[in-house]
């Protein structure tokens, strides 16, 4: 059976009606899958697809999506369908025309209201992945505890498997040994997070409502969505405000910025190599100081 037969027969199963494809094109915009416009010359969807191995990854995705569209704040594809065939695994999607400029006083205020979507505990039911690394979430009642061994210790460990110098690994357990000093004034609050909060995960419906997608969901600290805004651009100072006037940022944040950022760069350097290692030994070293 060929992959989009059954993309096809897994439409018509999700809405009732059947669906032929008479137009695809592949498009951009990821480097993890490889993502189709369908057509069947009336109902457009986005399709992303990967090895039948991966289709964890899609099912994580099908669920976070779903999760937040549930709370009526920030945009998100609607999830259509996700299924494997053969040597495939894909996930099918509203499809969305979107433009790059979001009205940002909107998306600083939804954002804000999907923090305040709270959990008994810090994770998710489930693993996922941040970009195609495995992300673990497991359910944990003190933060501190899960950044140091889910986030920041996991890294270290994929980075020391990946044959990273001596210096990330230092750096790494002398900042795993004093996390708690970061959290002295501050408790975090319990909020629902985007993840991987970063400029390419964004746009804007042709009237500027924001939208956001490929989440790396779980239920932390709202400043590490916060923080990963900041790592590559793409949010504007009246995003920044808009955010604060609705819910304003701790005393202590742009610290804690690097700290939650280090996780990312870490993430990087084990994705990809290259300088991340440097620029995580220099993270670190500058938050030890």
């Amino acid at each position: 059976m060929s992959l989009w037969y059954q993309v096809e027969k897994a439409i018509k199963e999700c809405s009732g009606q059947a669906y032929k494809i008479s137009h695809q094109q592949e498009v951009g915009g990821g480097c993890i899958n490889s993502a189709y416009q369908i057509s069947d010359g009336k109902t457009k969807y986005f399709v992303k697809t990967n090895n039948v191995a991966l289709i964890d990854m899609f099912v994580a995705e099908a669920a976070a999506l779903n999760e937040m569209a549930a709370t009526g704040t920030v945009r998100v594809p609607a999830v259509i369908c996700y299924g494997t065939v053969d040597k495939h695994s894909f996930l099918v999607l509203e499809f969305l025309e979107l433009q790059a400029s979001a009205d940002m006083t909107l998306f600083a205020k939804q954002l804000a209201a999907m923090h305040k979507i709270s959990a008994t505990e810090f994770g998710w039911h489930r693993p996922n992945v941040i970009g195609s690394t495995k992300q673990n979430n497991k359910l944990t009642k003190n933060w501190i505890d899960f950044w140091r061994t889910q986030r920041l210790g996991f890294q270290l460990e994929l980075a020391e498997k990946n044959n990273c110098g001596d210096e990330l690994l230092r750096q790494g357990e002398r900042l795993s040994d004093c996390l708690d000093e970061f959290f002295v004034a501050y408790e975090p609050k319990i909020s629902m997070l985007h993840g991987d909060l970063w400029a390419g995960n964004y746009a804007a419906l042709a009237d500027a409502t924001p939208v956001i997608f490929d989440p790396a969901l779980y239920y932390g600290d709202r400043e590490t969505d916060i923080a990963m805004t900041t790592l590559f651009g793409g949010f504007n100072a009246t995003f920044y405000q808009a955010y604060n006037a609705v819910w304003p940022l701790n005393d202590g944040y742009e610290q804690r910025k690097e700290l939650y950022n280090v996780y990312h760069i870490i993430n990087h350097y084990n994705l990809f190599g290259g300088g991340y290692e440097d620029q995580a030994v220099n993270m670190m070293q500058r938050l030890l100081a």
